[in-house]
């Protein structure tokens, strides 16, 4: 398994409750700027359609020897995922404060597979009691690899 981009920011942004790997449906382009490593999960969010799942604003960059029939940059990608398990996450984003976002894009035997999380957004005390608490692990981390 390479990793290949990760949502650092959500896991600051974001309660993480549970997460789900999925196949992502990709253009030849894509697939190809996505193993030289230009993509951006930032800004990105997972919607439902058709009782199907799309990621949208995950943006990966033009394939630089591609020719005319390059891809669009931040188009609604669609994700491989089970009915079954769409429709259970379908309904836990109805529940109020709920989304869905990629965590991280990475390739597993060839393919590509995104890693997406039904999260819930924190507060702003919340925020700093994570990276509080942060602080003191590595502070530990360090006293205890000075002994």
């Amino acid at each position: 398994m390479k990793l290949i981009s990760q949502n650092k920011k959500a896991r600051h942004d974001y309660f993480i409750e549970e997460s789900l790997e999925a196949g992502i449906q990709l253009l030849g382009s894509e697939i190809k700027s996505i193993r030289l490593g230009k993509v951006n999960l930032n800004d990105a969010f997972v919607t439902f359609r058709n009782g199907e799942m799309f990621v949208n604003n995950m943006h990966i960059a033009i394939y630089e020897f591609s020719n005319r029939f390059n891809h669009e940059e931040t188009r609604a990608r669609k994700l491989l995922v089970h009915k079954k398990e769409i429709f259970k996450w379908f309904s836990k984003t109805r529940e109020q404060g709920y989304t869905i976002i990629p965590l991280k894009i990475y390739l597993k035997d060839g393919l590509a597979k995104v890693e997406i999380g039904l999260a819930k957004g924190k507060k702003e005390f919340d925020k700093r009691e994570s990276l509080k608490e942060k602080d003191t692990q590595m502070r530990l981390k360090k006293i205890l690899k000075n002994r």
